[in-house]
């Protein structure tokens, strides 16, 4: 690559490929400390959140892990607003300096056995923490990247920003599953989770070392060196209606669909494999891994194609693959990864059968929730054992019971009773329970010997495509929908209320909407609601940008 005219401003010139080897090294560092958690949630569960079941377990984790996508918005503002003032380089300068001291710090915390609740509230202010950073590291990096890159080849310049998600996703992994192999599964529950939140230091230092070697972007230059630089970006960026509008159609068209189609792909599917369909972790990781290395080229060249036919027909069909395939492709799913399952529910369906005033939603963000009712606990221990089931209504009054085919179990009331005195009869119907589903041929486990491989990473790699063709080109389309006095701040925060509200939330509200409801499929409307209303958007209301000056 050649070297880059850094502008008027009188700085020294700099390669592309130094450029984009920065940019892209430090979003990478930045997206391995916050994959690092979401691929832990039950490890952070079991050793935070220590007092819950197992699926409150999960779901206070993955609630954690949407909390730190909570932030990324306000980050986006702060770094925005930072970026727009004074420049691209000292703002994500900044992030990965953040990002990096509170994933260190997450490896340090003490446990809940330890600290008892001190322990949960330090490890959510990390969690702010580095939502917070990442907040403000896509957008300038993505914008560092485009404003330096020749308006033919920005798609594929920025496509390597997003490649860096699955180098930073794919190194997360395999630090994760080399220290597992090594330790033990045991001794990593333990305390050998905290060796991949550690080992971010080394990163940390390679990502400083890079970032410092960049010069100021040339579009921000020029107009630092005419004086046009915006003195409110805030102001501009969403009092203006002709931003406002754009940045608007920027979350609803594209980060809609982002958020819902990449992390149903890379963050839910996993938690489904493993926590529904009862495939074992580390194949779980392995999969994604495989899917992960696919994915990394693909960015790229859905980028290049977009510099080729235009961002938003590149854009469209990702979302719409994901659209159509999100029911068939997971039921599928379970077909290849647990035929087992998939047999035992079309030979022996559940059925809860209960009073529908006694049965609470299962739908419990902190939780904190105690479900003592016949049919909370029937319901609750359904969901902890992975197991679909339907709903019929009982006479009010009248005890809740599960039917596994003709073999009914009748469930127990824990109104009135102490903790200790729930916990047991707890434990009582979950064995009576579980001993009825064995009986009926529900797997605890996946069959490894059953399971179509071949099959499931198959359905992987539909989501793959699809996260991809849609990712690939979208840092250059966003930049070139923003003019430049405040594309940091107006690109930021659609990017990460998409990403972080739509995208964060989907393994938690997934998983909670499937307790709610007892249909392991019933999660997908989240993403799919999201989806299509991208679909709709992108088609009839964007605007094709490639080619655009970033400069007018």
């Amino acid at each position: 690559m050649t070297a880059i005219d850094a502008g008027p401003g009188g700085q020294k010139p700099v390669s592309m490929r130094t450029v984009v080897a920065a940019s892209s090294a430090g979003t990478a560092f930045e997206w391995y400390d916050f994959f690092v958690f979401g691929t832990l949630a039950a490890v952070i569960g079991k050793n935070f959140f220590s007092e819950l079941s197992d699926t409150a377990g999960v779901l206070a984790a993955l609630g954690l892990f949407g909390a730190g996508f909570f932030f990324r918005p306000l980050g986006a503002l702060i770094f925005g607003r930072i970026g727009d003032k004074t420049g691209r380089k000292g703002a994500f300068l900044i992030t990965v300096i953040l990002m990096g001291g509170a994933t260190f710090a997450i490896g340090l915390l003490p446990t809940y056995a330890m600290a008892g609740p001190v322990a949960p509230l330090l490890l959510i202010l990390m969690r702010i923490i580095q939502g917070t950073a990442l907040g403000g590291e896509y957008g300038g990096a993505a914008i560092y990247v485009a404003e330096h890159a020749p308006a033919e080849k920005r798609g594929a310049m920025t496509g390597w920003i997003q490649t860096s998600a699955a180098f930073g996703l794919f190194g997360a992994l395999i630090v994760i599953l080399g220290t597992r192999t090594l330790l033990g599964e045991e001794a990593f529950v333990a305390w050998g989770w905290r060796i991949p939140f550690l080992f971010s230091a080394g990163l940390l230092g390679v990502s400083i070392y890079m970032r410092l070697k960049l010069s100021e972007s040339p579009s921000f230059q020029k107009l630092k060196d005419a004086g046009e630089v915006s003195q409110h970006p805030f102001r501009e960026a969403f009092g203006q209606w002709k931003n406002l509008k754009t940045v608007l159609l920027a979350l609803v068209a594209i980060m809609f669909a982002q958020g819902a189609v990449w992390y149903c792909a890379f963050f839910y599917l996993p938690v489904f494999l493993e926590r529904f369909l009862k495939v074992e972790p580390r194949l779980v990781n392995l999969l994604v891994m495989g899917a992960t290395v696919v994915s990394a080229p693909l960015y790229v060249f859905f980028g290049w194609l977009s510099d080729k036919v235009g961002r938003k027909w590149v854009l469209w069909f990702g979302m719409t693959l994901a659209l159509v395939a999100y029911f068939p492709a997971f039921h599928q799913l379970s077909a290849f990864a647990n035929p087992a399952l998939a047999e035992a529910e079309q030979r022996t369906p559940v059925t809860v059968i209960a009073d529908p005033a006694a049965c609470s939603l299962q739908f419990d963000p902190v939780g904190k929730a105690v479900y003592v009712t016949a049919c909370d606990i029937a319901k609750s221990a359904l969901a902890n054992a992975g197991v679909s089931y339907v709903n019929a209504e009982a006479p009010a009054g009248v005890t809740a019971r599960v039917m596994v085919g003709s073999v009914e179990v009748p469930s127990v009331s824990g109104t009135g009773l102490g903790k200790p005195e729930l916990k047991a009869a707890k434990a009582d119907f979950e064995t009576r329970l579980k001993a009825a589903l064995t009986a009926a041929g529900y797997p605890s486990v996946a069959d490894s010997e059953r399971m179509n491989l071949a099959g499931v990473f198959g359905v992987l790699l539909i989501f793959v495509v699809a996260a991809t063709a849609l990712y690939g080109p979208q840092a250059s389309a966003l930049v070139e929908l923003f003019p430049t006095r405040v594309r940091y701040t107006a690109l930021s925060l659609p990017y990460h209320v998409g990403t972080g509200w739509v995208g964060g939330f989907v393994p938690f509200t997934a998983f909670a909407i499937v307790t709610a409801t007892g249909d392991i499929y019933a999660g997908l409307w989240y993403p799919f609601i999201f989806t299509l209303i991208s679909v709709v958007a992108t088609l009839f209301l964007l605007p094709e940008t490639r080619g655009r000056s970033l400069d007018d």
